[in-house]
């Protein structure tokens, strides 16, 4: 019954979508995703002004925090980051070593290794 897997995560993936979608638009999220196809291209500042986050509220901030937090710890770890773009689409690519340290050191404002809500929100206005 491998089936029944694919499919709680196909309607786990797609709600993820639909989270994301009420905030942000599709063709947001594609020039996000298009910005850093290439291994080692992505730029988290780049793909915050290309999908929009740069100019959105705190409370939608808030939502997309939310929803990278996969495991609702209230902070995102290193591993959830690395899957980042995959929450704008499940086919994008994971990010890589390199970029994922990167992107976790910018939002990480007390070198805990992980993002807290404050961070998130630091790093977006930034």
């Amino acid at each position: 019954s491998s089936g029944s897997s694919t499919r709680q995560c196909f309607s786990f993936c797609s709600s993820f979508d639909m989270a994301l979608s009420g905030i942000l638009t599709e063709a947001e999220i594609a020039a996000g995703l298009q910005s850093c196809q290439a291994a080692d291209s992505f730029d988290y500042k780049t793909f915050f002004i290309k999908v929009g986050l740069n100019s959105k509220s705190k409370d939608e901030l808030a939502k997309v925090f939310g929803i990278l937090d996969q495991d609702r710890s209230g902070f995102i770890e290193e591993e959830e980051l690395k899957l980042f773009l995959k929450n704008f689409s499940a086919s994008a690519r994971a990010l890589t070593d390199a970029e994922t340290k990167a992107f976790l050191a910018a939002g990480d404002s007390d070198g805990d290794g992980k993002i807290g809500v404050d961070g998130k929100t630091a790093f977006s206005k930034r």
